[in-house]
């Protein structure tokens, strides 16, 4: 049998390859300071102008729209003013028809005669007073009724020093009445010896000032409607002859002055 013989081609190491088609691509000119856009076109860049000032964007805050709590707060708020307003209304209102209906003035106080009990220099060199005084209470209103209550103080002052001291009882005083009462007084003063050579110094003159404090504590009856308490205040400047014990002191003035304290 006839053996078949393949022949197969020899390459050559040493050869150099075959060069390689390249492919050139053309980019498009673009100016300066531009850029291509999606569609291909170009664009150019916006610069900023130095000679203007920078400025910065502040954000924009948005507030949450009021919640329904706080509206209902709020309303609560104006009602309860509303109501108060509306109260101080009334009230005021009330006042002003008592006022007119009933036309109320302030009781009148005099004093009509002094006794002086008791005036003398104790052991410790403290100065005793007893004095009786008469007072007349007034009560000028015609609708309006006067309960005189516990917790009164009457007190007798000569210059800066008190002498004496008492209260007024309790009682109750129609309209348009007159009332006397006797109120007796009893104090002990300290740095007697100084004192007692002040008032007959004063004696001798004839004019001793006396200063008559009143506070007394008083409920208004309106009809048989009895008010709240309300306090009498006053000033009694009394100027006497003297102040010989066991005698009828002169009165040479008097001027009284009273006002009311809520």
């Amino acid at each position: 049998m006839t053996e078949t013989q393949r022949i197969h081609p020899v390459v050559d190491m040493e050869a150099p390859a075959p060069p390689r088609p390249t492919t050139t691509t053309t980019l498009p000119l673009v100016p300066r300071g531009s850029f291509k856009s999606e569609k291909g076109e170009p664009t150019r860049l916006q610069q900023p102008n130095v000679n203007q000032p920078f400025r910065r964007t502040a954000p924009v805050m948005y507030s949450r729209p009021p919640t329904k709590k706080r509206s209902c707060c709020c309303k609560c708020i104006c009602w309860t003013i509303s109501l108060i307003i509306l109260l101080v209304i009334i009230i005021a209102a009330i006042a002003g028809i008592l006022y007119l209906v009933f036309k109320p003035k302030i009781p009148q106080y005099s004093v009509d005669n002094l006794r002086i009990s008791d005036l003398r220099l104790n052991f410790d060199m403290s100065l005793y007073a007893k004095f009786n005084f008469r007072i007349t209470a007034v009560n000028p209103n015609k609708k309006i009724g006067i309960y005189y209550e516990k917790g009164s103080h009457l007190s007798v002052w000569y210059k800066n020093t008190e002498l004496c001291k008492g209260s007024l009882p309790k009682f109750y005083q129609g309209h348009q009445n007159r009332t006397d009462l006797d109120v007796a007084l009893t104090g002990q003063s300290q740095y007697g010896n100084t004192l007692m050579s002040a008032i007959q110094e004063a004696a001798q003159n004839g004019r001793i000032p006396l200063d008559l404090k009143i506070q007394v504590p008083v409920s208004v009856k309106l009809g048989k409607l009895k008010l709240r308490k309300v306090r009498i205040r006053g000033d009694c400047l009394l100027i006497v002859d003297s102040l010989s014990a066991n005698s009828l002191v002169r009165i040479k003035a008097s001027t009284c002055k009273f006002g009311l304290k809520l």
